[in-house]
């Protein structure tokens, strides 16, 4: 990609703490450039204690038109938007920010419909499945969401915080769509199997469930990006599952990223 920045510039900010395993600069500034707008995407690595004063900061500069946000601050701008999509406000979580025309933010969020539709790019129809979802944050609460609204047949969720996995399957269970139960780490007896938590980007960490009960049938998935393949998605391929990476499905968030921040 070749970039020609200017004084016109329009700019985008992903941040997170930490950031450095963001993959998202480039290929968002390249989506922006192939949809021929003057528009770049930068990394800000700001922690959960100065992310309200930064996010006001920001504000101030009247080139900056979005703002993407990675962990652990997805349910923290929620609150920082004046303005959200009814999906972010069932999930009280965002990954995308974009100025409203007084300049304030409206946010939505964009990780459970991209995570379903790279499923679906894979040849798996999430319709009438039992799913497994290991992980109850804002990509987690996201995927359940949007695995719900598409049609399993049963969404058991596995998050070692009580609390918020209590609040999270009552919330989805309120929808009426279909069983939503509180899950374990054992994999046994469902079509989908999908891990929406940070375990496994680090070398040395544990599987995020018991990899030994998955079975050939067993659809596959994860949020990781980086390592490309973590140890769960390595293991569910040696017992002859069919899987779906986290650059799979950052593939398809971005596409959704990219219109939602241009008004496309």
């Amino acid at each position: 990609m070749t970039q020609n920045l200017s004084g016109a510039t329009r700019l985008h900010y992903i941040v997170g703490d930490p950031i450095a395993q963001v993959k998202s600069p480039a290929g968002m500034s390249q989506a922006f450039a192939d949809h021929g707008r003057d528009a770049v995407c930068v990394p800000a690595h700001v922690s959960p204690a100065h992310l309200a004063d930064w996010v006001r900061g920001v504000s101030l500069a009247q080139n900056v038109d979005g703002i993407i946000v990675t962990v652990p601050h997805k349910f923290a701008c929620t609150v920082l938007c004046a303005t959200k999509s009814d999906r972010a406000a069932f999930l009280n979580t965002v990954n995308t920010m974009r100025r409203n025309t007084d300049g304030s933010w409206h946010g939505d969020m964009f990780d459970g419909l991209g995570f379903v539709t790279a499923m679906q790019d894979k040849g798996c129809q999430p319709i009438g499945k039992k799913a497994l979802l290991v992980g109850a944050g804002g990509a987690g609460s996201a995927i359940a969401h949007a695995l719900v609204m598409a049609g399993v047949s049963q969404l058991a969720i596995h998050d070692p915080d009580d609390q918020r996995r209590a609040s999270l399957v009552d919330r989805l269970a309120g929808l009426g769509k279909c069983p939503v139960t509180h899950g374990s780490a054992d994999p046994g007896g469902f079509d989908l199997v999908l891990n929406a938590t940070p375990v496994g980007m680090k070398a040395g960490d544990p599987f995020p469930l018991d990899v030994t009960k998955l079975q050939p049938q067993t659809f596959c998935g994860c949020v990781i990006t980086a390592p490309a393949i973590t140890p769960f998605i390595a293991a569910a391929r040696d017992r002859g599952c069919s899987t779906m990476t986290g650059a799979d499905m950052f593939a398809r968030v971005r596409d959704l990223m990219v219109a939602f921040l241009l008004g496309e």
